[in-house]
């Protein structure tokens, strides 16, 4: 049974198209976030709507109105996506006359929560609960990006086996993938700063976010007595509005009315390619034939540490992650994993981060117009200087 659900894996995310989500920040020539999301969707599209056709992709609203997310505008393969929302958003940025400085990584690094707030337009009746239950005027909601990878299922018996591995691959996956080390212009010990903030926004109900791992489950109904559970805490809290399955959120959740897994613990990264690259690296590793661990203390543990350390506390792990992802990969993921192998050797996006401001005794804003610069050219950033465009960021048009 064991071996013919690796099969039925391996079939399914070797064809099957996925879908991705992209949360970046909007900025002045300063790098301070603008809150103005709202603003830039009436522009593009001549009225203030939560989510918009433009460019080929869908342009929407965040919570936070200094965000904006790009959307594709249909599942695909990796190279479609990237091609899709670059295209989105070179247009983007056309339409605005570059006159602002879009950015991803998982937090703002500068951003102070005096500077933002939250979408003041439609779906008001539903943030008007997050806040009465958990106060959103902080980083865990206010400051967050994510990457979002969106993988269809076929049948519950794969709902579930996929799930479980990829709860298990969560702490590697947050490892390499970490870009939030600073919090209002400050570094401190955590490399993954969203998580911190992410996984104690809605403490007042825990079972809502449960640390960001998920349960194992031994089947989808396990998942929907979780849901439920959760949902009755909602009702004590005179919340029903929020009983729908986005509620949820750990770091893996199930979408029933999409059919597909959605994982939320992936940071932005810097560019799109950027994000295919962590999308096929996991793509890739539901492929193989892993030992994982299971135990959700130790699960626990190790994502502490990722958390704190990035690659650094699990490379001997992650290098043989990778192994096997090579091996499994297909010909296209196949293109994208030597970004994940660079990152693997010379740390996360957060690790170099912090190795840059070092070597600049903290000179911020040059960092975050090579990050700007990065999104818009659709390079990865490098630890290798001689790697990066020639031509500054901030004399880009």
């Amino acid at each position: 049974m064991k071996s013919a659900m690796i099969k039925t894996m391996q079939a399914l995310a070797a064809s099957s198209p996925i879908g991705t989500e992209h949360e970046y920040s909007i900025n002045d020539r300063n790098c301070r976030p603008l809150a103005i999301s709202d603003r830039i969707i009436q522009r593009i599209a001549g009225q203030v709507q939560h989510e918009v056709p433009f460019g080929g992709i869908l342009v929407s609203k965040e919570l936070q109105k200094h965000a904006i997310e790009l959307i594709p505008d249909r599942p695909g393969n990796l190279s479609f996506l990237e091609s899709n929302l670059y295209q989105g958003l070179c247009e983007l940025y056309r339409t605005t006359n570059h006159e602002y400085g879009f950015m991803g990584l998982g937090m703002h690094p500068l951003l102070t929560l005096d500077e933002t707030t939250y979408w003041d337009h439609d779906e008001q009746e539903y943030y008007q609960v997050y806040d009465r239950l958990f106060n959103i005027k902080q980083h865990g909601w206010l400051n967050i990006q994510a990457l979002q990878i969106n993988i269809p299922y076929v049948g519950k018996d794969e709902l579930v086996a996929m799930f479980n591995k990829i709860r298990s691959l969560i702490p590697y996956l947050v490892a390499v993938s970490a870009s939030s080390p600073m919090v209002e212009g400050k570094l401190n010990s955590y490399m993954d700063n969203r998580l911190v903030y992410y996984r104690q926004n809605q403490a007042a109900i825990p079972e809502i976010c449960h640390n960001i791992l998920p349960e194992k489950l031994e089947s989808a109904d396990d998942y929907v007595r979780i849901n439920r559970q959760i949902y009755s805490e909602l009702k004590k809290c005179g919340a029903e509005i929020l009983c729908r399955e986005w509620v949820n959120s750990r770091g893996v959740i199930v979408r029933f009315t999409r059919k597909c897994l959605e994982v939320k613990a992936i940071d932005e990264q810097e560019c799109l390619h950027s994000d295919m690259a962590f999308s096929a690296f996991l793509l890739a590793l539901l492929r193989t034939d892993l030992a994982l661990e299971e135990e959700e203390s130790s699960l626990q543990a190790m994502l502490e540490d990722a958390m704190h350390s990035g690659v650094a506390g699990m490379r001997p792990e992650l290098e043989k992650l990778f192994a096997q992802a090579e091996k499994s990969a297909t010909a296209e993921e196949r293109r994208y994993l030597p970004l994940v192998a660079k990152r693997i050797e010379q740390g996360s996006l957060a690790e170099i981060m912090v190795q840059k401001l070092r070597e600049t005794d903290g000179m911020v804003e040059p960092l975050l117009k090579e990050m700007q610069w990065c999104l818009k050219e659709n390079r990865p950033y490098s630890a290798e200087p001689e790697s990066r465009g020639k031509t500054a960021p901030s004399d880009q048009k």
